[in-house]
């Protein structure tokens, strides 16, 4: 009995620390705070662009009014990678936004000119044909399982062919809009602060994002997203209605497209069913991706959305002030977009 009192007092006095083999590295650290913080990078890259376009054009970059005219430029687009970022951090993709965002602009058009409804009764209508487009989408995704990238490749054809058939191809004009439906343009108005002009449009795009940041990180709603993009068996076992989160995400990336179809109304005056071949899918998926959304889903943030979309405006105002081929946009929009994909994968080994 004795031995044994004194073997555990040995004990009691031996070395009770634990041998770590964590990586405490200067890199180390790094990668772990840029997978703590998805929004670093996009807002590290925004601020050195912003620093070395005013370097080359000076005051002249610097105005209040050059800043808020690069915020009015990605309003529609910064709505539209909001709804693009929800779909993403879900691992799926929308290549239809938008051409939803297209064809909800012309049913409001439609309603207030040609069929003289109320304006606010114009704009519910295109809320809700945005909105059961996402549904569609979220239906074919969670309920049939379906790819999601194979079925909004579909809807965008199915969805581009119903705009330019329902709408006969015809532009409903600036002129015609401010007689019968001003209302329909009201996200055109700005506010001047000094030199700064900021539009309704600009602080709707502020708005959502700040909301959505909100709703993501700190509702349960939030964190069964994530936990669907992240792992949808896991998930699932947690007791995630899955398909629910699913069809919930891509209804409300419709419905944040119908949003940016009333802004795009204010930003441009008139409403053209021509807007489907712009390439919205490509500037909404470019912001959510140069702004840290991993395309494997469950990771990132939506401010980074918006740091990627400014980045975009930025480079893009600053090439054109210092009178470059546009091209350079296109292909520097390309690096940021690759660059951005390696940075997530290397992020991402911390994780692993």
């Amino acid at each position: 009995m004795t031995s044994v009192q004194e073997f555990e007092k040995t004990l009691d006095q031996s070395d009770k620390s634990v041998a770590s083999f964590e990586d405490r590295s200067p890199l180390r650290r790094i990668q772990h705070f840029l997978h703590s913080t998805p929004a670093a990078v996009p807002a590290i890259v925004l601020i050195v662009s912003v620093i070395v376009f005013g370097v080359l054009k000076g005051e002249r970059f610097f105005t209040a009014g050059t800043l808020t005219l690069i915020l009015q430029q990605i309003a529609v687009v910064g709505i539209l990678g909001a709804a693009q970022t929800l779909v993403i951090l879900t691992a799926g993709i929308d290549l239809s936004i938008g051409v939803i965002m297209v064809l909800s602009a012309v049913a409001m058009g439609n309603c207030a000119v040609t069929y003289g409804m109320p304006a606010p009764l114009a704009v519910l209508v295109g809320f809700i044909v945005a909105g059961v487009c996402g549904l569609i989408n979220g239906f074919l995704v969670a309920r049939l399982k379906l790819p999601p990238f194979i079925v909004t490749l579909g809807t965008w054809s199915i969805f581009a062919a119903a705009n330019y058939i329902y709408s006969a191809n015809e532009t409903i004009r600036r002129a015609d809009i401010e007689a019968s439906a001003p209302f329909l343009g009201i996200f055109g108005y700005s506010l001047k602060l000094g030199s700064a002009v900021f539009t309704l449009g600009v602080i709707m795009m502020v708005v959502l994002v700040l909301v959505l940041w909100y709703a993501l990180n700190h509702t349960a709603w939030g964190r069964h997203l994530y936990a669907v993009g992240d792992d949808p068996e896991a998930a699932k076992l947690s007791g995630i209605r899955t398909d629910r989160v699913l069809l919930g995400t891509y209804a409300l990336a419709g419905l944040i497209a119908g949003l940016a179809a009333w802004v795009s109304i204010g930003r441009n005056g008139s409403i053209s069913p021509s807007w489907a071949v712009t390439d919205y899918n490509l500037q909404a998926i470019t912001a959510a991706v140069i702004g840290g959304i991993s395309l494997f889903g469950g990771r990132g943030s939506i401010l980074g959305t918006l740091f990627g979309a400014l980045i975009v405006g930025v480079v893009s105002m600053g090439l054109n002030m210092l009178g470059a081929d546009p091209q350079w946009k296109v292909g520097l929009t390309g690096v940021l977009i690759i660059s951005a994909v390696a940075v997530d994968q290397w992020i991402r080994k911390v994780a692993g």
